[in-house]
């Protein structure tokens, strides 16, 4: 999995792969409506290249942590940031393998727990984040929905609506709201995710 992503951004500029946005716009408006405050502790679980963090800087949030799988997309990111990437605690991990004593306020994923297919990483992931976050943290998760695409960079994924968000999550985490959202890619063809807000239990 760590060597798939790697190629992909070596060999694929930023606005060449179908997740590309210019301003992660919803993102942004959900974790303004959290009512922050700007020494909040923010991670970004399986990045890439996303924008969010800049977004986040310019907000004047300094307390953000950004993880990928791929090495070399967090080195494009803070390429890009240039010497606001100091400000920024880089991760580079498989979320399978992430461990942490950091507790977050917030949890955002755009798009990276949906490649998980097997039972027991996705049981994992939602202890991990539970284990991560602070007793008010809040997820802000990004999935493809029910309608969907089946696969994302040759790698099947898996989709989520309304229910099956719950369920997986619900020994944790409350839903507490969600919204549909389509995306339109560089290659001009649309994508349904669904973004979805829990709260710790």
């Amino acid at each position: 999995m760590k060597l798939h992503w790697e190629n992909v951004y070596n060999q694929k500029n930023e606005n060449e792969v179908s997740w590309y946005q210019k301003v992660p716009n919803i993102s942004l408006e959900i974790i303004k409506s959290l009512n922050l405050n700007l020494n909040s502790k923010i991670i970004d679980i399986g990045a890439g290249e996303s924008r969010l963090v800049d977004n986040l800087l310019d907000l004047g949030f300094n307390n953000i942590d950004v993880l990928d799988i791929s090495k070399k997309s967090i080195e494009k990111a803070q390429n890009r940031l240039g010497i606001r990437s100091n400000k920024i605690n880089w991760i580079v991990s498989d979320i399978n393998d992430f461990k942490t004593e950091e507790k977050y306020d917030v949890w955002h994923d755009r798009a990276a727990f949906h490649f998980l297919k097997d039972p027991i990483q996705i049981n994992n992931y939602v202890d991990l984040a539970n284990s991560s976050l602070n007793i008010k943290g809040k997820i802000v998760l990004g999935t493809f929905s029910s309608d969907g695409p089946l696969k994302c960079s040759g790698l099947e994924v898996s989709r989520y609506n309304q229910k099956s968000v719950n369920d997986v999550f619900n020994k944790h985490f409350n839903l507490l709201n969600y919204q549909l959202s389509n995306h339109s890619t560089p290659f001009k063809t649309t994508q349904e995710f669904l973004f979805s807000v829990l709260s710790k239990k």
